[in-house]
């Protein structure tokens, strides 16, 4: 690293930082309260954990510079306007467009291949123009395309000038906050910055979840939310509340600011020169196609960009966990329990959201002196154990399911008033399990892949960590479709165990090949070897 070292915080700095963090926290513990009905015992002990784990937080980052803070903040409103507009995208392609069912399904998928795919080329086109000058124009590009969306009807239209430029748009924003992170970091500090990163991702995640909530009830189980402006349908007040909490990345952006030694880009355009008194670098459209070109060019043919797939491409098998919990799991609950069990897989797949924001930077903490490398593969371990709960003969659980334990999670945070069935119990288990393998696995990945990038193309490195997500989209599409028709049909006999097993022996195989290809694929870390 080169980075001009930030100056040593001051206490008011600290002060300011533990102020928002109080905050914060005790907007998560609301949240975990009301949201979530998990009582205010429990309230209190995430939005406490969170406080004590953010203090050490800001303990190890507190001579980061301001650049890594409002990193965090763009991170945290990206992916909320993110998730609010994926969580509504098809029920807004079949009610407000008119799809049918597969039609919204496909226009889904292509909005998450376009996004997958775009983010590849985005990574060179911000090593080409700056970290800030790709965010603008990513933001810009998201805003203006979910405005379309409100306004049209045609499908057709709403593909074409709004699914498309939306998912550019949004691809442009992500390998951005990755190398910055990685930018605005020393190596000492990047494992504890990594978690935080991706705690605030999952808890961007659950604001969304309860901003969709929020306006659903809102409508009063309505079609339509009245507003300032009239009554429209619940999809494109969703839409227009995603777009605003994006917009709000701008006034943020403008903080971004960092200087580095001379002669060196600091990310975001400028080098040290540029970023004091010397008029900026103009790059011309033509310019930055030409460049990010060269630099995508340049990707291809490193050394190292194959090693670094391969291990991606491993990890792939990981992230089907993610598509899992958004693609399979409810249509299991409700096959399994009836549509009332469905309906509650969101509180089912709550809990990794809380659970990732304590224990993420704990294992940050905890294990920041240690190579990303091995700890993957223990985090992959340990994700691949935790199907042992859905594998096993839920009868193994039913004494668990009758007591305490049990009664508190079916009867109290699920709110079943059903015969208490061990399923609950053992989806909130495998839960629990992954997602610990999940903080010690999936944010050094992303610190993997910047670690290992050449100076200068850090994004694009950081780009290729969106190559195990697709390649998991794409396994639930081909592979998960076929697993519940066979093991887990509609109507006649199931064999969930069975399916569930290779599940867990698919997700098994990542870790051990993990170790048998270490020889070819590992590559030296900066500042962990």
């Amino acid at each position: 690293m080169h980075d001009t070292p930030a100056a040593p915080s001051s206490l008011p700095q600290t002060a300011l930082r533990g102020g928002v963090l109080a905050l914060f926290c005790w907007a998560v513990g609301w949240m975990a309260m009301t949201k979530l009905a998990l009582g205010a015992v429990a309230g209190w002990v995430i939005g406490g954990a969170t406080f004590g784990i953010g203090l050490y937080a800001i303990a190890n980052l507190k001579d980061a510079p301001a650049g890594l803070w409002v990193t965090f903040a763009l991170k945290l409103l990206s992916v909320t306007g993110y998730k609010i507009m994926m969580v509504v995208m098809v029920s807004y392609l079949m009610k407000d467009c008119g799809m049918s069912d597969k039609e919204a399904q496909h226009g889904y998928l292509l909005l998450g291949l376009l996004m997958s795919g775009s983010t590849l080329l985005a990574g060179s086109i911000t090593d080409a123009i700056g970290l800030r000058r790709t965010l603008t124009l990513g933001v810009t590009l998201a805003v203006l395309a979910r405005l379309i969306m409100i306004s049209v009807s045609q499908p057709w239209l709403a593909l074409t000038a709004g699914l498309i430029p939306v998912a550019v748009g949004e691809a442009l924003c992500t390998p951005v906050l990755v190398a910055a992170t990685r930018k605005f970091s020393t190596s000492e500090q990047r494992s504890v910055a990594f978690s935080v990163f991706y705690a605030l991702l999952n808890l961007g995640f659950m604001a969304g979840y309860f901003i969709f909530d929020g306006i659903k009830q809102h409508g009063g189980g309505g079609a339509t939310v009245h507003t300032w402006f009239g009554d429209h349908s619940i999809q494109r007040v969703l839409f227009a509340v995603s777009a605003g909490i994006e917009l709000l990345m701008l006034p943020v952006l403008l903080l971004l600011r960092e200087r580095n030694a001379p002669g060196e880009n600091n990310g975001i355009g400028e080098t040290a020169t540029e970023a004091g008194n010397a008029p900026p670098q103009t790059l011309t459209v033509g310019g930055a196609v030409k460049k990010s070109a060269h630099l995508f060019s340049m990707l291809l043919r490193h050394p190292g960009f194959h090693r670094l797939l391969m291990f991606l491409a491993v990890i792939g098998l990981l992230k089907i966990v993610f598509s899992i919990m958004d693609g399979v799991l409810p249509t299991f609950l409700e096959r399994e329990l009836g549509v009332e069990g469905g309906q509650r897989a969101g509180r089912a797949n709550a809990v990794n959201s809380v659970l990732i924001l304590i224990l993420a930077p704990i294992a940050g903490i905890l294990t920041r002196k240690i190579p990303a490398y091995p700890m993957v593969i223990v985090g992959g371990f340990i994700t691949a154990l935790s199907f042992i709960f859905l594998a096993l003969p839920q009868s193994v659980f039913q004494d668990l399911a009758d007591g305490p334990l049990g009664q508190w999670i079916i009867r109290g945070y699920f709110a079943w008033q059903g015969p208490a069935h061990p399923l609950f119990l053992t989806v909130v288990l495998w839960q629990v399990v992954f997602s610990i393998g999940e903080a010690f696995y999936s944010p050094r990945v992303y610190e993997y892949a910047v670690s290992i990038a050449p100076k200068g193309q850090e994004a694009s490195y950081a780009a290729l960590s969106a190559v195990p997500l697709l390649m998991g989209k794409i396994a639930t599409g081909t592979i998960f479709g076929w697993l519940l028709i066979r093991y887990c049909p509609q109507e006649g006999p199931r064999d969930t165990a069975t399916m569930w097993s290779i599940v867990g022996g698919l997700v098994l195989l990542a870790p051990l090949l993990l170790l048998l290809l270490r020889p070819f694929i590992r590559m030296k870390e900066e500042g962990k070897e």
